[in-house]
């Protein structure tokens, strides 16, 4: 076998594997249908693009299906922005509005109807040779460039505004699930600069070994990526969260701006009832406790009692709520008539629902782990 019939071969195999994870992903069953459609049509798009990885030349039968394949990139990016919104936003649903994204799409196809879909075999083989001197095809593919850009950067600023909603009105947000989200993005972001690699060396050097090389080593890093990704997802239920996209951020509901005197006191009588009744009423056990929740216990408005714990307390109402679910799990942890309680049955019993997130917590406010932690107790009061 020489090294063009591996490079074909294994740009086959990793088509095969990315449409057999689409597959996976469009009949599993889950609540979450919207975020696994739309991450299936992204990889199937990309699998569509990849077949020209060893397609050496067009079929004379094939070519308009062949040329419309070259369309399919114009979906991709949106596909990928959407598929973002839905992982971030549990509320986020397809509209008639969205149609709008197939502009891109439907305009190439109008472009490649011109010279293609209707003409003789020989007129369209004609266009296609001289399309490289087009005009119009240098604004298809600066507008492909510019597409990739716009989404990728609008995902990346939806990933960062649902990051920082989920730490200002929620206790137990899976940030892991965020985290994920954020590098897949920027994998496949930087994965997109050996495309550009590839039109570099195609204009410059031509169709030769080393743009075969960057093709396969472009798709088999896809799928290695992808398979990653994956794996995280269906290994964390909570993957699919979301946040509601209602909820802004604090910035940008309240101004924050410097308090007269009169507000401090006001602020500092507020701030010392809220530390009281979470003393009191310990509703930080709750796992499921929201901003919402709280405000209607303590009778303040969400926008006033976000603005008093993120401006004025200066912390995020997840680390506030998880500072006294710490606390209480020191005082279990110290009581020695309660040592024969586990680490697991300890953190759900103040509030958390997942041991990796309270071993963190408690970890950066202690400085040591629940074990070390209840270990050293138990040394010093020997």
């Amino acid at each position: 076998m020489d090294k063009y019939n591996f490079l074909d071969l294994a740009s086959l195999i990793g088509i095969f594997l990315v449409l057999f994870l689409a597959l996976f992903l469009l009949t599993v069953k889950t609540k979450h249908k919207l975020g696994n459609r739309l991450f299936a049509f992204f990889l199937i798009g990309n699998a569509i693009d990849a077949c020209k990885y060893f397609i050496h030349h067009i079929p004379e039968n094939f070519i308009n299906l062949e040329v419309f394949r070259w369309s399919i990139v114009y979906l991709v990016p949106a596909s990928f922005y959407f598929y973002v919104m839905s992982v971030c936003y549990s509320n986020f649903r397809l509209k008639t509005k969205h149609l709008l994204h197939f502009i891109p799409f439907i305009a190439y196809n109008l472009y490649l109807m011109s010279g293609i879909y209707f003409e003789n075999t020989d007129m369209k083989l004609h266009f296609i040779k001289g399309m490289n001197q087009m005009p119009i095809n240098h604004f298809f593919q600066f507008l492909f460039e510019l597409l990739f850009q716009v989404y990728f950067i609008a995902s990346f600023l939806v990933i960062r505004k649902s990051k920082t909603v989920y730490l200002e009105n929620y206790t137990n947000p899976n940030i892991s699930v965020i985290n994920a989200l954020y590098k897949i993005t920027t994998v496949y972001y930087l994965l997109h600069f050996l495309v550009l690699l590839r039109w570099l060396v195609t204009f410059t050097i031509g169709l030769g070994e080393v743009r075969q090389w960057i093709v396969t080593l472009d798709g088999f890093s896809f799928l290695f990526c992808t398979c990653w990704y994956l794996f995280i997802a269906l290994n964390d239920p909570e993957f699919f969260r979301g946040v509601n996209s209602h909820l802004k951020p604090i910035t940008e509901t309240v101004t924050k701006q410097k308090p007269s005197p009169i507000i401090d006191d006001e602020k500092n009588k507020q701030i010392e009832f809220l530390k009281e009744f979470m003393i009191e009423k310990e509703p930080y056990l709750d796992s499921s406790l929201t901003i919402q929740d709280l405000s209607e216990q303590v009778k303040m408005p969400v926008k006033d009692l976000s603005a008093l714990i993120n401006l004025y307390m200066n912390k995020h109402f997840f680390d506030l709520i998880n500072e006294y679910r710490i606390e209480k799990a020191k005082e279990i942890l110290k009581d020695p008539l309660q040592k024969e309680l586990t680490i697991l049955e300890i953190l759900y019993q103040v509030g958390f629902n997942s041991k990796s997130s309270f071993s963190t917590s408690f970890k950066k406010h202690t400085g040591k782990t629940p074990t070390e932690f209840r270990k050293m107790e138990q040394y010093t009061s020997m």
